[in-house]
């Protein structure tokens, strides 16, 4: 994630803040949105936030307040032009960053040789599945064909799910997100998304 230091939206009294972390199996999103002054022009301005870290598997009931801290802002590409998401990362109330929280340990490779402005490529691949809970492409019984016509495939026959995933691809761009690239894998139903970042993640 990128401090968005210098993206600034438009001058309305009052935005929608989407804040958006991640949950206790580091595989689930949760989100939680708040009505805040305009405009903002940078993260540092966003206030901190909690939630009830029991209902997400982070805490237990005794003392369940987990903070979210706000690390990167995007347009949000589903509301108005001047509200935003907020990415944040999770700490307990010590100010300790929370177990699941990787990102504050990946941050200590990030910054290192800081100074030569490092920057980093990163590529998220994923598989898409239908309701069923089988993946895109598969036959409702047995097995699709073998590895071959699905990589950097296009066609309604090999390329499984690109609807979805151009959708995805506009929103990031819409939302500001530095995407740099998409294409099928050698999975039916798998794609992989590429992104760039300078350190200050």
């Amino acid at each position: 994630m990128t401090t968005s230091k210098n993206w600034v939206n438009s001058n309305k009294d009052k935005i929608r803040a989407e804040y958006v972390w991640i949950g206790g199996n580091q595989t689930d999103l949760r989100s939680k949105g708040r009505i805040l002054p305009g405009p903002v022009s940078c993260v540092e301005e966003l206030p901190d936030w909690n939630y009830d870290g029991s209902s997400t598997g982070q805490s237990d009931g005794h003392n369940s307040d987990i903070i979210i801290k706000p690390r990167a802002i995007f347009r949000d590409p589903f509301r108005r032009e001047c509200d935003i998401l907020v990415m944040c990362d999770t700490y307990l109330s010590d100010g300790t960053p929370h177990a699941s929280n990787t990102r504050a340990e990946a941050l200590k490779t990030f910054e290192k040789g800081i100074e030569l402005e490092p920057w980093f490529g990163i590529e998220q691949e994923y598989i898409m599945f239908n309701e069923k809970k089988r993946p895109l492409g598969f036959p409702l019984d047995g097995y699709p064909e073998p590895q071959g016509p699905y990589y950097c495939s296009v066609g309604a026959e090999n390329a499984f799910g690109r609807d979805v995933v151009e959708e995805h691809f506009e929103k990031c761009v819409d939302a500001g997100v530095k995407i740099c690239g998409i294409n099928a894998e050698v999975f039916p139903g798998q794609w992989v998304s590429c992104y760039f970042h300078a350190a200050n993640l």
